[in-house]
């Protein structure tokens, strides 16, 4: 007998509608309180998912939830913690029957020149942006072939596809979720399980309330795209199955330039990198 023949039968292909119905459905959702990750959280409650929370701050949790009413319930912890991921997803499935949807929309960023910055900011950003997403999904990838329409969302950022000065922690963990969310879309495929990646621009959120180090550049400040827009573009990307949303006109421009001139993007960075006040 050869190994062909000892192969385990093919599972039979889940059918699936073109449109994925989110009613019912069991959606667990980081960062959920504040910025996108509440928007998103409340978004899908609003079209009657089921939803866990999580964030840091049970506070803020619990107003989300008793904004969203009886489909939400939250667990505030740490997402960097191993043990804390293993529990969320266990919660899921213990509470609501199951696991359909995973968002991962913490983050964490920094603002100033790689070369003096510590290596305790690289590894915290990490930590937050690129490594608890990426092990929460692997928690969670029984559950999630156990759904009958099963998906993955990563929040990551423009700035995973084009990297600008003074935030090289920052792109570099988004350059990784990007790459993440394309290898999981291929190996997941047979499982049909959907990746989408939702690459924000400058979007309405607390990220530069809390940055690890530095502040913000006079130069990069202009206007927001609101979380809630945002929420409802990654939740109907979510519906219609899409590979990638870029929330806002100026983050698709952004994602044009960068791939058509790359070069170009770059000597505009530098000019206003050389006119700016010394590096904060």
């Amino acid at each position: 007998m050869t190994a062909s023949d000892q192969a385990a039968p093919l599972r039979p292909p889940r059918r699936l509608r073109w449109r994925r119905n989110l009613a019912g459905a069991v959606a667990l959702v980081t960062g959920a309180s504040s910025g996108v990750g509440r928007a998103v959280a409340l978004e899908l409650a609003r079209r009657g998912t089921r939803v866990l929370a999580t964030a840091r701050r049970g506070d803020r949790l619990a107003a989300v939830a008793a904004e969203a009413g009886e489909v939400m319930r939250y667990e505030a912890g740490d997402i960097t913690s191993a043990d804390f991921r293993r529990r969320l997803v266990a919660t899921a499935v213990a509470r609501f029957g199951g696991l359909d949807l995973v968002v991962a929309a913490a983050g964490s960023g920094a603002i100033g020149p790689f070369q003096t910055a510590s290596a305790d900011t690289l590894a915290r950003i990490m930590a937050v942006d690129f490594f608890a997403p990426a092990e929460l999904i692997r928690v969670a990838l029984p559950s999630l072939a156990r759904s009958p329409d099963p998906a993955i969302v990563l929040v990551g950022s423009i700035l995973g596809h084009h990297p600008l000065p003074l935030y090289a922690e920052y792109c570099a963990a988004k350059a990784a979720v990007t790459s993440l969310a394309g290898t999981l879309r291929m190996e997941l495929a047979d499982d049909r399980i959907g990746v989408l990646l939702a690459s924000l621009g400058p979007t309405e959120s607390e990220f530069w309330d809390h940055l690890l180090a530095g502040r913000r550049p006079a130069w990069s400040r202009g206007r927001q795209l609101s979380a809630v827009r945002t929420a409802e573009i990654i939740v109907r990307g979510i519906e219609w199955r899409r590979r990638q949303v870029v929330p806002g006109w100026r983050a698709k421009g952004f994602v044009i330039a960068a791939r058509l001139f790359p070069r170009l993007l770059d000597r505009g960075m530098i000019r206003l990198l050389r006119r700016s006040p010394s590096p904060p």
